[in-house]
């Protein structure tokens, strides 16, 4: 009997030891991949990778024409990028809760639609689920705020951690693809950039930092920020505050990134950077 004990405790320290040596290769793994991909961001400006799951979720084919029939940037994508997306989009309305205001039916091609366009933006990015929200309201059409006193297309407010969306005005912004107006691609806009000063994942960092540089090159090229002033090229409210001008920006890369490339290279680069957008055409 004393003979099994001690074969017992001499067996639970072996396997003590094993799992100490595991967990401690673990770790080793973990920062030593984490330093690898540090050295790999600064010298590349993107992730290491992007897409890596263990199983990638389908939409249903009434799902899939709602991407086909309204979403052109998801038909310039690859095969392979396609069901991508497709899993992205499957995973973002897992994630989120969808609430109709004022009689707004929530259907597939609202949930759709709104999620396409949180993942298109985060299309580069590693994880895209933009943690800062919980929720999306939509409304059938502009809607009044308490807060503001007046009518909203559309805002995020981070404090309630939900995005809000005027359904109309949201289609709105698909129905002329080249105006550099685009509400869904706007607010998200917003929702990203908060949420690239919250988080600490690789490409919020990346998001993050090429914010703070194109500030900085667009603090110290006064040519530049005179052009961008004297054409007009954005509408007089994305100078409002930085964080309504990066918003704007990005709805001109988005919509029109041939012709923000051919104007503003340096800003085209920056944005590009930021977004990690390297599909599509872009």
């Amino acid at each position: 009997m004393q003979g099994q004990l001690i074969r017992f405790i001499l067996a639970s320290g072996n396997d003590v030891i094993i799992g100490f040596i595991v967990a401690l290769f673990l770790v080793i793994a973990y920062f030593g991949f984490r330093m690898l991909e540090m050295m790999y961001v600064f010298k590349r400006r993107r992730p290491l990778y992007i897409h890596l799951y263990l199983r990638l979720n389908r939409l249903s084919s009434a799902q899939k024409l709602i991407l086909d029939d309204h979403l052109s940037f998801y038909k310039k994508l690859n095969r392979k990028q396609q069901r991508y997306f497709e899993h992205r989009v499957y995973k973002f309305i897992e994630d989120k809760d969808f609430i109709g205001r004022q009689g707004q039916p929530i259907n597939d091609e609202v949930k759709v639609l709104i999620s396409a366009t949180a993942v298109m933006l985060t299309f580069g990015f590693r994880d895209y689920f933009i943690g800062l929200i919980d929720t999306i309201l939509v409304y059938p059409k502009s809607y009044y705020s308490n807060i503001s006193d007046g009518y909203h297309k559309g805002e995020f407010n981070p404090q309630l951690r939900a995005l809000v969306l005027s359904w109309e005005d949201f289609n709105h912004g698909y129905d002329i693809e080249n105006d550099n107006l685009n509400l869904g691609v706007h607010e998200f806009s917003h929702a990203i950039h908060l949420n690239s000063l919250k988080e600490r994942d690789v490409s919020s960092g990346i998001f993050s930092d090429g914010y703070k540089e194109l500030m900085h090159l667009l603090s110290k090229d006064e040519e530049l920020r005179l052009r961008l002033i004297t054409t007009r090229y954005f509408r007089d409210y994305a100078y409002t505050n930085q964080y309504e001008f990066i918003a704007a920006i990005i709805e001109s890369f988005i919509e029109n990134p041939k012709d923000i490339r051919s104007q503003f290279p340096m800003i085209y680069k920056k944005v590009k950077q930021m977004l990690n957008f390297n599909f599509a055409g872009y």
